[in-house]
């Protein structure tokens, strides 16, 4: 299992690598010049010029990379041009509001995908298995933004069980009015992903209740609640986690539209406010995190599949 860990740990040295190198280069080729954002319009080119040396953004594109991977690896992303503070503080402010919309999204996902799934595939053909995968279909097709202004309009504005927008620390000691902000938001981004975990989860399903052991066991006298969950659930439990980790990573980089509905300040929203400001370093540091969140959690999900499965160590 150690073996299998440092594989994995030394694979992803090229990926964080190649997306390190693909966020530099991406802004760098963006039109825009952060000095002249900074300073605006009426701001001489010898002011433009004097900044332009103070950020390092005169010295050639190869420097600039060197320096700031170096730094990177450092665990220094930089300054923010407009927040004036360190671009990981700056984060760090902004990482509770996305965690917790990403766990509310998460616990959505997870309530109503994998039961529906599960009696979608045990009642195959049925009105139940057509009607859910019919409302599957709308789920993932939903666009966020009209989910999230309809779930505004009728619980925030006409019945008045939720508050509109914003959100409230669970720091401040009251647990219920942070629940209360992230009920819309999670259901707000975790619909699409319900749908998409029952549609996974009924595959994944229907192909082990085929299989010739589940047949057998009914043929035993098993109980059908056993030979559902005992022996078909766990058997196709493996390739559902690995749909739940793609999800998990999903939820926390894809946050954005919902922050910008629901006034959450998260990471997604400071993303938004920072490529409107042409606030170079703190895009780059950004997407740097978010993309190093999607190696983290799909490693995540190889370790446990490889505890769960011994063959994949030896893959």
């Amino acid at each position: 299992m150690a073996a299998f860990i440092i594989r994995r740990l030394v694979a992803t040295i090229p990926v964080m690598l190649l997306v390190a190198t693909g966020v530099f280069l991406l802004l760098k080729l963006t039109p825009g010049d952060p000095a002249g954002i900074l300073l605006g319009p009426d701001a001489s080119e010898e002011r433009r010029i004097a900044l332009r040396e103070d950020l390092g953004l005169n010295d050639s594109i190869g420097e600039q990379y060197v320096r700031w991977l170096g730094n990177a690896v450092r665990g220094d992303l930089g300054d923010s041009i407009f927040l004036n503070k360190s671009v990981t503080s700056s984060l760090m402010e902004r990482a509770e509001p996305t965690l917790m919309l990403t766990f509310f999204a998460t616990l959505v996902a997870l309530v109503v995908g994998l039961p529906l799934g599960i009696l979608a595939a045990r009642k195959r053909g049925s009105w139940f298995d057509v009607g859910t995968m019919g409302v599957a279909i709308v789920g993932i097709s939903m666009p966020t933004f009209w989910l999230g202004l309809n779930l505004i309009l009728v619980f925030a504005v006409r019945l008045k069980w939720l508050p509109v927008a914003g959100y409230a620390s669970i720091t401040d000691g009251n647990l219920w009015d942070s629940v209360k902000y992230m009920i819309m938001p999670g259901i707000t981004l975790g619909v699409a992903q319900a749908a998409l975990l029952a549609r996974m989860t009924r595959s994944m399903m229907l192909e082990v209740l085929n299989s010739d052991y589940v047949r057998t066991a009914r043929a035993k006298g098993v109980s059908e609640y056993r030979v559902v969950m005992e022996h078909a659930f766990r058997n196709a439990l493996l390739p559902i986690i690995n749909i739940i980790g793609l999800i998990v990573a999903a939820l926390l980089g894809g946050a954005v539209v919902t922050e910008q509905i629901f006034n959450i300040p998260g990471i997604g929203r400071l993303l938004i406010q920072a490529v409107g400001r042409r606030d170079v370093p703190l895009v780059q540091g950004t997407v740097l995190i978010i993309a190093t969140v999607y190696v983290v959690v799909n490693l995540a999900v190889d370790i446990i599949a490889a505890a769960l499965d011994p063959r994949i160590r030896r893959a």
